[in-house]
Protein backbone atom coordinates (compact mmCIF):
# COMPACT_ATOMS: atom_id res chain seq x y z
CA UNK A 1 0.00 0.00 0.00
CA UNK A 2 2.79 2.03 0.66
CA UNK A 3 4.62 1.58 -2.11
CA UNK A 4 1.41 2.50 -4.23
CA UNK A 5 1.17 5.46 -2.39
CA UNK A 6 4.27 6.90 -2.73
CA UNK A 7 4.00 5.51 -6.74
CA UNK A 8 0.89 7.84 -7.09
CA UNK A 9 2.28 10.85 -5.57
CA UNK A 10 5.10 10.66 -7.65
CA UNK A 11 2.79 10.47 -10.48
CA UNK A 12 0.77 13.47 -9.56
CA UNK A 13 3.75 15.86 -9.03
CA UNK A 14 5.24 14.76 -12.56
CA UNK A 15 1.86 15.22 -13.76
CA UNK A 16 1.72 18.65 -12.28
CA UNK A 17 5.52 19.91 -13.19
CA UNK A 18 4.16 18.92 -17.42
CA UNK A 19 1.02 20.28 -16.56
CA UNK A 20 2.64 23.54 -15.41
CA UNK A 21 5.34 23.17 -17.71
CA UNK A 22 2.91 22.47 -20.30
CA UNK A 23 0.97 25.51 -19.53
CA UNK A 24 3.85 28.05 -19.15
CA UNK A 25 5.16 27.12 -22.61
CA UNK A 26 3.19 29.29 -24.75
CA UNK A 27 4.29 32.44 -22.39
CA UNK A 28 7.30 34.25 -23.82
CA UNK A 29 9.56 35.40 -20.50
CA UNK A 30 11.12 38.91 -20.68
CA UNK A 31 13.09 40.40 -18.76
CA UNK A 32 13.04 44.40 -19.01
CA UNK A 33 15.84 46.70 -16.81
CA UNK A 34 13.12 49.65 -16.52
CA UNK A 35 9.65 49.33 -15.85
CA UNK A 36 8.63 51.56 -19.25
CA UNK A 37 9.95 48.36 -21.35
CA UNK A 38 7.94 46.27 -19.61
CA UNK A 39 4.77 47.98 -20.13
CA UNK A 40 5.90 48.10 -24.14
CA UNK A 41 6.34 44.40 -24.03
CA UNK A 42 3.22 43.42 -22.61
CA UNK A 43 1.31 46.25 -25.06
CA UNK A 44 2.85 43.81 -27.88
CA UNK A 45 2.78 40.58 -26.34
CA UNK A 46 -0.33 40.57 -24.33
CA UNK A 47 -1.50 36.83 -23.62
CA UNK A 48 1.57 35.75 -24.56
CA UNK A 49 4.13 37.29 -22.45
CA UNK A 50 5.17 37.01 -18.77
CA UNK A 51 6.73 39.89 -17.86
CA UNK A 52 9.39 41.20 -15.45
CA UNK A 53 11.33 44.31 -14.45
CA UNK A 54 14.53 44.89 -12.73
CA UNK A 55 14.37 48.30 -11.71
CA UNK A 56 10.89 50.33 -10.14
CA UNK A 57 9.73 53.20 -11.89
CA UNK A 58 9.79 54.98 -8.44
CA UNK A 59 14.41 54.64 -7.90
CA UNK A 60 17.29 55.83 -9.66
CA UNK A 61 17.72 53.42 -13.02
CA UNK A 62 21.41 54.05 -12.83
CA UNK A 63 21.48 52.74 -8.96
CA UNK A 64 19.93 49.81 -9.09
CA UNK A 65 21.66 46.93 -6.37
CA UNK A 66 22.74 43.85 -8.23
CA UNK A 67 20.78 41.16 -5.72
CA UNK A 68 20.53 37.75 -6.12
CA UNK A 69 16.56 37.93 -6.46
CA UNK A 70 17.37 39.93 -9.94
CA UNK A 71 19.40 36.86 -11.15
CA UNK A 72 17.42 34.93 -11.01
CA UNK A 73 14.88 36.54 -13.12
CA UNK A 74 17.38 36.81 -15.79
CA UNK A 75 18.28 33.10 -15.43
CA UNK A 76 14.48 32.59 -16.31
CA UNK A 77 14.62 34.71 -19.12
CA UNK A 78 14.13 33.85 -22.97
CA UNK A 79 14.04 37.81 -23.84
CA UNK A 80 15.85 40.50 -21.94
CA UNK A 81 15.89 44.13 -23.23
CA UNK A 82 18.05 47.19 -21.89
CA UNK A 83 17.69 50.73 -22.13
CA UNK A 84 21.03 51.31 -23.53
CA UNK A 85 23.34 54.16 -23.95
CA UNK A 86 24.53 53.05 -20.00
CA UNK A 87 21.52 53.85 -18.25
CA UNK A 88 21.89 50.37 -16.97
CA UNK A 89 25.04 49.44 -17.67
CA UNK A 90 24.66 47.81 -14.07
CA UNK A 91 23.11 44.93 -15.82
CA UNK A 92 25.68 43.25 -17.21
CA UNK A 93 26.98 41.60 -14.04
CA UNK A 94 23.75 41.16 -13.30
CA UNK A 95 23.47 39.05 -16.65
CA UNK A 96 26.87 37.48 -15.71
CA UNK A 97 25.60 36.14 -12.75
CA UNK A 98 22.46 34.56 -13.84
CA UNK A 99 24.62 32.28 -16.58
CA UNK A 100 21.84 32.21 -19.46
CA UNK A 101 23.29 32.19 -22.70
CA UNK A 102 20.06 33.32 -24.51
CA UNK A 103 20.49 36.99 -22.91
CA UNK A 104 24.25 37.88 -23.22
CA UNK A 105 26.03 40.49 -25.40
CA UNK A 106 25.43 39.33 -28.89
CA UNK A 107 22.85 36.48 -28.54
CA UNK A 108 18.98 36.38 -30.01
CA UNK A 109 17.51 37.01 -26.87
CA UNK A 110 19.12 40.48 -26.01
CA UNK A 111 17.50 43.58 -27.03
CA UNK A 112 19.11 47.52 -27.03
CA UNK A 113 16.06 49.49 -27.07
CA UNK A 114 17.77 52.41 -27.74
CA UNK A 115 18.76 51.37 -31.53
CA UNK A 116 17.83 53.58 -33.83
CA UNK A 117 17.30 56.61 -32.13
CA UNK A 118 18.09 60.17 -32.47
CA UNK A 119 20.20 60.55 -29.30
CA UNK A 120 20.33 63.93 -27.51
CA UNK A 121 23.00 65.54 -25.76
CA UNK A 122 25.93 63.60 -27.08
CA UNK A 123 29.33 65.10 -25.50
CA UNK A 124 31.28 66.86 -28.44
CA UNK A 125 34.27 66.63 -26.20
CA UNK A 126 36.29 63.97 -24.00
CA UNK A 127 34.19 62.99 -20.99
CA UNK A 128 35.55 62.50 -17.87
CA UNK A 129 34.54 62.33 -14.16
CA UNK A 130 34.91 65.98 -13.16
CA UNK A 131 32.23 66.64 -15.59
CA UNK A 132 29.82 64.48 -13.30
CA UNK A 133 27.29 61.83 -14.39
CA UNK A 134 27.46 62.60 -18.30
CA UNK A 135 27.07 59.70 -20.67
CA UNK A 136 29.70 59.60 -23.59
CA UNK A 137 26.97 58.04 -25.62
CA UNK A 138 24.07 60.61 -24.87
CA UNK A 139 21.22 61.45 -23.15
CA UNK A 140 19.61 58.15 -21.99
CA UNK A 141 16.25 59.34 -20.79
CA UNK A 142 14.58 59.02 -24.08
CA UNK A 143 12.15 56.28 -23.15
CA UNK A 144 9.25 58.76 -22.65
CA UNK A 145 9.44 60.62 -25.33
CA UNK A 146 6.38 59.10 -27.42
CA UNK A 147 7.11 60.22 -30.57
CA UNK A 148 10.27 57.48 -30.05
CA UNK A 149 7.82 54.45 -29.46
CA UNK A 150 7.66 53.33 -33.34
CA UNK A 151 11.16 53.13 -33.38
CA UNK A 152 11.34 51.72 -29.55
CA UNK A 153 8.57 49.36 -30.28
CA UNK A 154 10.51 47.84 -33.62
CA UNK A 155 13.20 47.03 -31.59
CA UNK A 156 11.24 45.14 -29.13
CA UNK A 157 8.73 43.24 -32.33
CA UNK A 158 12.53 42.62 -33.63
CA UNK A 159 13.64 40.73 -30.59
CA UNK A 160 10.07 39.43 -29.25
CA UNK A 161 10.30 37.81 -33.08
CA UNK A 162 13.86 36.23 -32.89
CA UNK A 163 12.76 34.20 -30.14
CA UNK A 164 9.41 33.44 -30.78
CA UNK A 165 8.56 33.81 -34.55
CA UNK A 166 4.95 31.62 -34.28
CA UNK A 167 3.82 34.71 -32.85
CA UNK A 168 4.82 37.59 -35.43
CA UNK A 169 1.51 38.32 -36.89
CA UNK A 170 -0.24 38.59 -33.21
CA UNK A 171 2.96 40.79 -31.93
CA UNK A 172 2.33 43.10 -35.26
CA UNK A 173 -1.13 43.81 -34.80
CA UNK A 174 -0.45 44.17 -31.35
CA UNK A 175 1.99 47.15 -31.94
CA UNK A 176 -0.30 48.55 -34.70
CA UNK A 177 -3.01 48.90 -32.31
CA UNK A 178 -1.28 50.33 -29.64
CA UNK A 179 0.66 53.02 -31.83
CA UNK A 180 -2.88 53.93 -33.10
CA UNK A 181 -3.66 54.36 -30.03
CA UNK A 182 -0.60 56.71 -28.80
CA UNK A 183 -0.71 58.51 -32.00
CA UNK A 184 -4.40 59.32 -30.84
CA UNK A 185 -3.28 60.36 -27.37
CA UNK A 186 -0.76 62.76 -28.93
CA UNK A 187 -3.22 64.49 -30.21
CA UNK A 188 -4.47 64.98 -26.86
CA UNK A 189 -0.89 65.72 -25.38
CA UNK A 190 0.38 68.93 -27.94
CA UNK A 191 -3.19 70.24 -27.24
CA UNK A 192 -2.57 70.36 -23.45
CA UNK A 193 0.78 71.52 -23.59
CA UNK A 194 0.48 74.18 -26.91
CA UNK A 195 -0.25 77.38 -24.38
CA UNK A 196 3.18 76.74 -22.85
CA UNK A 197 5.53 76.17 -26.14
CA UNK A 198 8.60 77.91 -25.54
CA UNK A 199 8.03 78.33 -21.77
CA UNK A 200 10.93 77.77 -19.51
CA UNK A 201 11.44 75.15 -16.76
CA UNK A 202 14.58 74.35 -14.07
CA UNK A 203 15.35 70.47 -13.73
CA UNK A 204 16.78 68.85 -10.69
CA UNK A 205 18.79 66.56 -12.71
CA UNK A 206 19.14 66.12 -17.06
CA UNK A 207 16.42 63.53 -17.42
CA UNK A 208 13.47 65.52 -19.12
CA UNK A 209 15.56 66.27 -22.20
CA UNK A 210 13.18 63.82 -25.15
CA UNK A 211 10.08 64.74 -23.43
CA UNK A 212 10.36 68.58 -23.00
CA UNK A 213 11.81 68.59 -26.42
CA UNK A 214 8.26 66.73 -27.29
CA UNK A 215 6.12 68.90 -26.50
CA UNK A 216 8.55 72.76 -27.33
CA UNK A 217 9.27 73.39 -23.42
CA UNK A 218 12.84 74.69 -22.51
CA UNK A 219 15.27 73.57 -19.86
CA UNK A 220 16.64 76.48 -18.56
CA UNK A 221 18.67 75.37 -16.09
CA UNK A 222 19.36 72.33 -13.34
CA UNK A 223 19.46 72.39 -9.79
CA UNK A 224 22.55 70.08 -9.63
CA UNK A 225 25.56 71.64 -10.44
CA UNK A 226 26.94 68.84 -12.65
CA UNK A 227 24.94 66.12 -13.53
CA UNK A 228 25.11 64.09 -10.43
CA UNK A 229 27.00 66.30 -8.32
CA UNK A 230 24.96 67.97 -5.39
CA UNK A 231 24.71 71.52 -5.46
CA UNK A 232 27.34 74.49 -3.79
CA UNK A 233 25.72 77.28 -2.22
CA UNK A 234 27.06 79.66 -5.14
CA UNK A 235 25.51 77.20 -7.17
CA UNK A 236 22.03 77.53 -5.70
CA UNK A 237 22.41 81.28 -5.23
CA UNK A 238 22.99 81.58 -9.21
CA UNK A 239 19.90 79.44 -9.82
CA UNK A 240 17.62 81.26 -7.95
CA UNK A 241 18.63 84.37 -9.45
CA UNK A 242 18.23 83.36 -12.70
CA UNK A 243 14.98 81.34 -12.07
CA UNK A 244 13.58 85.22 -10.56
CA UNK A 245 14.99 87.04 -13.55
CA UNK A 246 13.76 85.04 -16.22
CA UNK A 247 10.33 84.20 -14.40
CA UNK A 248 10.59 80.76 -14.53
CA UNK A 249 7.72 79.34 -12.15
CA UNK A 250 8.49 75.27 -12.71
CA UNK A 251 11.07 72.76 -11.23
CA UNK A 252 10.71 69.28 -12.58
CA UNK A 253 11.71 66.64 -9.57
CA UNK A 254 12.27 62.63 -10.06
CA UNK A 255 10.51 60.59 -6.88
CA UNK A 256 13.94 60.05 -5.41
CA UNK A 257 15.49 63.62 -5.84
CA UNK A 258 15.88 65.89 -2.66
CA UNK A 259 12.57 67.00 -2.55
CA UNK A 260 13.23 69.28 0.02
CA UNK A 261 16.12 70.64 -1.31
CA UNK A 262 14.22 71.62 -4.33
CA UNK A 263 10.84 72.59 -2.77
CA UNK A 264 13.62 75.17 -0.75
CA UNK A 265 14.74 76.82 -3.70
CA UNK A 266 11.75 76.99 -5.80
CA UNK A 267 9.95 78.91 -2.45
CA UNK A 268 12.95 81.37 -2.92
CA UNK A 269 12.73 81.69 -6.59
CA UNK A 270 8.80 81.89 -6.51
CA UNK A 271 8.27 78.97 -8.32
CA UNK A 272 7.60 75.46 -7.31
CA UNK A 273 8.73 72.11 -7.31
CA UNK A 274 6.50 69.38 -8.76
CA UNK A 275 7.36 65.38 -9.10
CA UNK A 276 7.43 64.35 -12.48
CA UNK A 277 8.35 61.07 -12.80
CA UNK A 278 10.32 59.62 -16.23
CA UNK A 279 9.50 55.87 -15.96
CA UNK A 280 6.67 54.42 -16.04
CA UNK A 281 5.41 53.87 -12.16
CA UNK A 282 6.96 56.10 -10.56
CA UNK A 283 3.66 57.50 -9.12
CA UNK A 284 0.53 56.02 -8.10
CA UNK A 285 -1.42 55.04 -11.58
CA UNK A 286 1.01 55.82 -13.92
CA UNK A 287 1.26 52.34 -14.37
CA UNK A 288 1.10 52.01 -18.41
CA UNK A 289 2.79 53.47 -20.91
CA UNK A 290 -0.06 55.92 -21.91
CA UNK A 291 -0.97 56.58 -18.36
CA UNK A 292 2.73 57.76 -17.73
CA UNK A 293 2.60 60.26 -20.36
CA UNK A 294 -1.00 61.48 -19.13
CA UNK A 295 0.52 61.92 -15.71
CA UNK A 296 3.41 64.02 -16.82
CA UNK A 297 1.80 66.03 -19.53
CA UNK A 298 -1.17 66.81 -16.89
CA UNK A 299 1.30 67.54 -14.24
CA UNK A 300 3.52 69.88 -16.34
CA UNK A 301 0.93 71.69 -17.65
CA UNK A 302 -0.92 72.34 -14.08
CA UNK A 303 2.35 73.69 -13.03
CA UNK A 304 2.71 75.61 -15.82
CA UNK A 305 -0.50 77.89 -15.56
Amino acid sequence: MRVRTSVLVGLLVLVGLLSSGAEGAHKLRVVTTIPDFKALVEEIGGDLVDVETLARGSQNAHEVEIRPSLMLRLRRADLFVENGLELDAWSDVAVQGANNPKIVRGAVGRVDASRGIPVLDVPSTRVDRSMGDVHPLGNPHYSLDPGLAPIVTQNLLDGMVRVAPEARETFEKNREAFLARVEDAMVRWRKTLEPFKGAKVVVYHPDYAYFLARFGVAQAGMLEDRPGIPPSPQHLAQLIRQMKDERVKVMLVQPWNDLKLAQRVADEAGAKAVVVPTMVGGVKGADTYIGAIDYNVNALAQALR
